[in-house]
């Protein structure tokens, strides 16, 4: 979806920890063949993967521990939503200077980006 949506350069790093989707061949050789440049960071480093970690802390509380959903659709639904409306297009990131993804991309046209 990231690939669709994003269009990254091949300048982009997909940043992901050592979990086995994210370890497995199929993933890997899916990274590469985007010509995106996959990045792990090392275990037990913390500061490799706060700004993910601190999302998913943030979508955990606002989201994931609110309500419960009755299918995976109206999860998908619900996840879709949080991430392209509330994410992207309102929420403003410390990392981006407090700017929305959206804003800070219109601003910094052909940077390195990250998917």
């Amino acid at each position: 979806m990231a690939l669709n949506n994003r269009t990254p350069t091949t300048s982009t790093v997909i940043h992901s920890d050592h979990g086995s989707q994210f370890t497995c061949w199929s993933f890997t050789e899916r990274v590469r063949q985007a010509g995106l440049a996959p990045s792990m960071g090392t275990v037990g480093d913390a500061y490799g993967n706060a700004v993910i970690e601190s999302f998913w802390g943030r979508l955990q509380i606002e989201l994931l521990n609110r309500q419960k959903w009755r299918t995976r659709i109206e999860l998908s639904s619900a996840l879709f939503e949080y991430l392209e409306i509330l994410h992207y297009l309102t929420r403003r990131h410390g990392s981006l200077g407090m700017l929305t993804p959206v804003e800070y991309e219109d601003l910094h046209p052909g940077s390195a980006r990250v998917a």
